[in-house]
C-alpha cells in the first residue's frame, strides 16, 4: 500500500497536520509514503497586505489551538513587502527528494515547515530554503551542503518536476490542503483532507482495508 500525502509546506493546515502524520507512518510502518507538493499560492506576485496578515493568522491561532504546535506571529506581523509565493518551498521539498524519500522527506518537510511558522524565517528566499534543508537532511544521516542544496534547488529540471507536481495535484482531484490519498491495487482511495488526528486516520485506513478483496 503506499499513502499519497499532496500539501504544502507553507500552508498552515499541512503544518498542524505533521505531527499527526508523522505519527502515523510511525505506527504503520509497512506503509510507502509519498508526498506531492500542490502549491497553495505557487507564483502569487501581490504583497501581502494587513488585512491578509489579519486572515492568516486568525487561522493559524486555530491550527495551534487544535495541533499545540508554535507560531511566530510578530515576525510574520513584522515582516515588510512579504509576498506569499509558496512556489519556492515546494520547489525545495522536490529538490530534497534528490536525496530523501518516504519518512525522511517527511522530516524534511516538517522542518521546512518549522522554519517558517516557528521560526519566523523567509522560506521564499532560496538561500534560506537551502541552509534549512541542508540541516535537515544531515539530521537523517544524508550529508549535503546548502551550496548543494541550492544548486538542486535552482536546478531547471527541479523546476519542472515541481510543476508536474502541481499538475498531479489537480489531477488527483485535489481542492485542499493537506489531503491524504490510499492506492492500492490500482485503485486510489480518499483517507481525509484537512486536519485529523493520528487516531481518526488509522480508523480510516482500518475501514479502507476492510473493503478491499
Amino acid at each position: 500500500m503506499k499513502l499519497v500525502y499532496v500539501g504544502d509546506p507553507m500552508c498552515s493546515w499541512c503544518y498542524g497536520f505533521g505531527k499527526e502524520l508523522s505519527a502515523l507512518v510511525d505506527r504503520v510502518p509497512d506503509l510507502n509514503l509519498e508526498i506531492v507538493v500542490g502549491g497553495i499560492r505557487a507564483g502569487a506576485t501581490d504583497v501581502l497586505d494587513a488585512t491578509g496578515k489579519r486572515f492568516r493568522l486568525q487561522h493559524w491561532q486555530r491550527v495551534e489551538a487544535l495541533s499545540g504546535l508554535p507560531f511566530n506571529r510578530e515576525a510574520f506581523a513584522a515582516r515588510e513587502g512579504f509576498v506569499y509565493d509558496t512556489e519556492p518551498v515546494c520547489r525545495a521539498v522536490v529538490a530534497a527528494r534528490r536525496f530523501v524519500s518516504g519518512e525522511a522527506l517527511l522530516s524534511v518537510f516538517r522542518t521546512l515547515q518549522n522554519g517558517f511558522y516557528a521560526q519566523g524565517r523567509d522560506t521564499t528566499n532560496g538561500r534560506v530554503l537551502s541552509e534549512i534543508a541542508a540541516n535537515a537532511l544531515d539530521a537523517v544521516g544524508v550529508q549535503v551542503s546548502a551550496d548543494e542544496f541550492y544548486h538542486a534547488w535552482t536546478g531547471a529540471e527541479t523546476k519542472e518536476e515541481t510543476q508536474r507536481d502541481f499538475a498531479r495535484a489537480r489531477a488527483l482531484g485535489v481542492a485542499s490542503f493537506p489531503t491524504l490519498l490510499l492506492e492500492e491495487q490500482g485503485r486510489t482511495f480518499a483517507v481525509h483532507s484537512g486536519y485529523a488526528s493520528v487516531s481518526a486516520l488509522e480508523e480510516r485506513l482500518s475501514e479502507i482495508e476492510g473493503r478491499l478483496p
